[in-house]
């Protein structure tokens, strides 16, 4: 029992106690009578929260968007071949002295180049069937004794092998390039049966990949086969490759298309000057007999390739 000091009453006033509340009678010049809350902090975390009171969090740090993201793409492949010989270098260097080590190291460079685009599956199988191809060209000049290259694959490009001397005809030529279409279709077409049998279209989307990559391959432009196989037909041949590869550029405008066309005008002109010099006539008398074998293996690869890629393609409705 205490008494107010301000109005002489008496008040009844219970023991002060942390987090109660306090009761005023009527009367009291606080006016009616009402619970207040007393704050249950102390005076050192009334202080703590004080010291803070001005505190902002720092603002999120401003995201700016990755410059040149292609080219960090293009990148990733060289950057994880560059990781894999630091870290297995030993390796490396103990098979670096054979042959297969340029084309399987190639090979894993076009691999991570196309997974960019299409995915591991699909890159691995198209880089199989490019080296299908030019396996074609490997046996021919084995079986001609004709000094090759091991392939060499370049990403977006293709692959091709590099003859270490020159060939003694167009005849000899020809034969070395219809050996990659050869191989490589039959190697398209057993993806095709196995997409068959297995009910995949997966597989039957890569038989129609490889059809259309050897056909590609058959316009009559050099460096193409199909250039070098007009070798021995007649040179007219070039100049409609050269044509139809400038038409297909301008319908569907690609850079590989386009270094194509370059490299083959350059090559197809040098070639078109040579003709008539003794050399040029010696390198390109083929009997007629030849020229009916390379028209027909020409045409019949053609048309085999067409009705297969037709075969083989899926529609799909998007």
């Amino acid at each position: 029992m205490v008494v107010s000091l301000s109005t002489g009453r008496r008040v009844a006033m219970g023991p002060s106690v942390k987090g109660s509340t306090r009761f005023r009678p009527k009367g009291d010049s606080e006016g009616q009578g009402y619970h207040e809350s007393v704050s249950q902090l102390t005076p050192e975390e009334r202080g703590e929260l004080a010291y803070y009171a001005g505190y902002e969090p720092p603002p999120e740090p401003v995201r700016h968007e990755p410059r040149f993201r292609l080219l960090r793409k293009l990148a990733t492949p060289f950057v994880l071949v560059g990781a894999l010989l630091l870290k297995f270098k030993f390796v490396f260097f103990a098979i670096f002295k054979f042959k297969i080590f340029t084309t399987s190291a190639t090979m894993l460079v076009s691999v991570g180049a196309y997974t960019l685009f299409w995915g591991w599956k699909f890159a691995v199988g198209f880089v199989l069937l490019m080296f299908v191809h030019e396996m074609g060209h490997v046996l021919e000049a084995k079986r001609q004794g004709i000094p090759v290259s091991a392939p060499i694959f370049i990403p977006f490009l293709g692959a091709a092998i590099i003859p270490k001397e020159a060939f003694p005809n167009a005849w000899a030529e020809a034969k070395l390039a219809v050996g990659g279409p050869i191989l490589g279709s039959i190697g398209a077409a057993a993806v095709w049966i196995a997409g068959e049998a297995y009910d995949s279209e997966f597989l039957i989307a890569l038989a129609f990949t490889g059809f259309f990559l050897n056909l590609i391959n058959l316009l009559p432009v050099s460096p193409l086969d199909g250039g070098r196989m007009a070798a021995a037909l007649h040179p007219g041949l070039w100049i409609v490759g050269l044509i139809g590869l400038a038409g297909l550029t301008v319908l569907a405008p690609n850079p590989i298309l386009i270094l194509i066309l370059v490299l083959g005008g350059l090559d197809v002109w040098n070639r078109w000057k040579t003709r008539k010099s003794l050399e040029g006539v010696e390198y390109y008398r083929v009997e007629t007999w030849q020229k009916g074998v390379i028209a027909g293996l020409y045409l019949g690869l053609v048309i085999a390739l067409a009705l297969a890629m037709s075969a083989t393609h899926i529609e799909k409705d998007f």
